[in-house]
């Protein structure tokens, strides 16, 4: 398995479709809990758009994309709507003492494994390349988890993120989390 970025067209093709068949709204309460679960659906479009501002972060298994972890820069706001609320919602926030906004960050848009890769350290390996590639353009990588998820919660505390802060919306409860590199 080789982590990398996304370069063509069936890539993107490739998390859509794991993105669809992960989402919450299509997988059991005992997939749920056991195995996490994701909320945004991605399509190709959207994918494509966010991946003409800054590449995403796959994991192959040869030619097939076992794992993504979007990037999903700020300008992406402008044409992604979800996107656009969280960013909302985090220019209220503080860490360290400062604004979100004065630090210079992106948000993690979504991670996802396949099932039959689980377990296998794909997880891992997509954080591992976000920070070669990243760490030293960026303060830190943010993202938003459900609270029901106790799975990505906990993976997501082993690779270092921090909960800042926690809110309701009309969707779920969510935790903010931040992987800072500095």
């Amino acid at each position: 398995m080789t982590a990398t970025i996304v370069t063509t067209d069936d890539e993107l093709e490739q998390i859509a479709q794991l993105s669809h068949k992960n989402l919450r709204a299509k997988i059991s309460e005992v997939q749920q809990k056991q195995q996490g679960f994701i909320t945004w659906e991605y399509s190709f479009q959207l994918l494509k758009q966010m991946n003409d501002l800054c590449a995403h972060v796959i994991v192959k298994d040869k030619n097939i994309v076992v794992g993504y972890a979007l990037v999903a820069l700020k300008e992406a706001s402008v044409f992604h709507k979800d996107l656009d609320t969280m960013m909302h919602h985090l220019a209220t926030l503080q860490y360290k003492s400062k604004s979100l906004q004065q630090y210079k960050f992106y948000v993690m848009g979504q991670i996802c494994v396949d099932e039959n890769y689980r377990g296998k350290s794909v997880f891992q390996l997509l954080y591992q390349h976000h920070k070669k590639l990243f760490e030293n353009s960026f303060d830190f990588i943010v993202t938003e988890i459900s609270t029901g998820n106790m799975c990505s919660i906990h993976a997501h505390e082993k690779i270092g993120f921090k909960i800042i802060h926690t809110y309701r919306d009309t969707l779920d409860e969510w935790n903010v989390v931040l992987w800072d590199w500095k």
